[in-house]
């Protein structure tokens, strides 16, 4: 087996690496929420900071009960017995895909780990495209055809995994899609592992947001984290929530944590306990977050859109996912190449998340334009309109000057040429 290091990480590195050599470039390419901690959390850690002990497998029971009030207060009356902390949910994907075993139903295109995980636990992900329109959640129309092909081929086939709202398409999937789903894992004995790390992070809160749980709670392992809504992805610690009654995946899932990570960093579990109580000051931090990445999500979809370049309507976290098949300039790999060594813009390509190579999709991260300080990143945070900000908008002014560059007539022949070479993809 090879493993690579993510696409994710990969380019970011490579992204500051450019940037430490004097070159100018926007970094688009790297899912971080881009926002300072918040003050109450790092006295919180300060204060926990002689905790040193292991502490159970599981996680500390303060930190437990928390997270079981925070689904409790969304509705999802839960156990803090059936609650799992580990460091970052990230692991927690990876140990349940392992406590699960069998293959796994992924959307296409998802987060580049998914598939790397199954892989590195010896499952086979069977692909299938999100509905039109939607993302995070393979078409329930077409999950039954594709799990009974690879059953009767001898596979076993035991869950799938949807991210609510997605992560590379900023979208949602909606309450219908999301019934079908469930009644289709019911009818098929699939778990259902939901990702809902970006649940807090919808740009407008009374989109209808609908959790499998809430339709197949015997079946819908939850896991969430506080790298994104409080912007603690250095922190590592994150928490799954498992039906009741799943004890023999709760002594599984246990077991593969006492054998990766023991235990998460204790006096993090402290803090983690606290900002799952949801305290006023953190709950208004996370309004402020959610203003903010709406607001530079949509001028950042503005600017594809101005440009001729269409991309689906973001609606949660801070991601897009524009598609610039319609250039002809290559895959997702050309167009990324293109962007990043003609234009200063690195994004990710299409196919790190799945997708076909030839189709010039691309995710955009919108969350590192907020600033290059904290400072910067506070003041935009605070900001009632951060699109004003003057290195917001040289961001923006940056994007908008190389997409302009990037679609009008450049090197005449040299398009020519590529356009004769490269098919047009296919957009299924």
């Amino acid at each position: 087996m090879t493993v690579t290091l993510s696409a994710t990480l990969a380019a970011n590195e490579d992204i500051d690496r450019r940037r430490r050599a004097g070159e100018r470039v926007l970094h688009l390419a790297f899912g971080e929420a881009g926002l300072p901690v918040h003050p109450a959390l790092r006295d919180r850690l300060a204060a926990a900071s002689e905790r040193n002990g292991y502490g159970p497998v599981a996680g500390a029971s303060e930190l437990r009960t928390a997270a079981a009030g925070y689904w409790t207060r969304r509705g999802l009356i839960t156990d803090p017995e059936l609650v799992v902390s580990g460091p970052g949910s990230k692991s927690l994907l990876y140990g349940l895909l392992l406590a699960i075993g069998g293959d796994v139903v992924l959307p296409v295109p998802s987060w580049v780990s998914y598939a790397a995980q199954a892989d590195l636990v010896g499952s086979r992900p069977i692909l299938v495209p999100a509905p039109p329109g939607e993302g995070g959640v393979p078409d329930p129309d077409l999950v039954a055809a594709e799990v009974r092909r690879a059953r009767a081929q001898g596979r076993t086939v035991s869950s799938l995994l949807v991210t609510l709202p997605d992560n590379p398409t900023g979208r949602l999937a909606s309450p219908a899609t999301i019934g079908r789903l469930a009644e289709i894992a019911r009818e098929l004995d699939l778990m259902i592992i939901s990702d809902e790390i970006y649940r807090d992070l919808l740009h407008d809160p009374a989109l209808p947001y609908t959790s499998p749980a809430e339709l197949a709670p015997e079946r819908t392992v939850i896991t969430t984290g506080l790298s994104k809504s409080l912007a603690l992805g250095g922190w590592r610690i994150g928490v799954a929530r498992l039906p009741a009654g799943a004890h023999a995946l709760h002594r599984s899932l246990l077991a593969v944590a006492s054998e990766i990570w023991s235990a998460p960093a204790a006096p993090v579990q402290d803090a983690a306990a606290y900002a799952f109580g949801e305290p006023p000051e953190l709950t208004e931090r996370i309004e402020r977050s959610r203003r903010l990445h709406g607001a530079v999500a949509g001028a950042v979809h503005q600017r594809f859109a101005e440009a001729g370049i269409s991309a689906p309507t973001p609606q949660g976290g801070f991601y897009l996912y524009p598609d610039l098949s319609h250039l002809r300039l290559g895959g997702s790999a050309e167009i990324t190449k293109i962007l990043l060594e003609e234009h200063g813009i690195g994004v990710l390509p299409g196919h790190a998340f799945g997708d076909d190579p030839a189709a010039a999709r691309v995710r955009v991260a919108v969350s590192l334009l907020y600033g290059d300080s904290p400072d910067e990143r506070l003041t935009a945070l605070n900001s009632p309109d951060p699109l004003r900000l003057p290195w917001i908008a040289a961001n923006l002014d940056h994007l908008t000057t190389g997409l302009k560059e990037l679609t009008l007539p450049r090197h005449g022949a040299v398009r020519e040429r590529r356009a004769a070479l490269v098919p047009t993809p296919c957009h299924g």
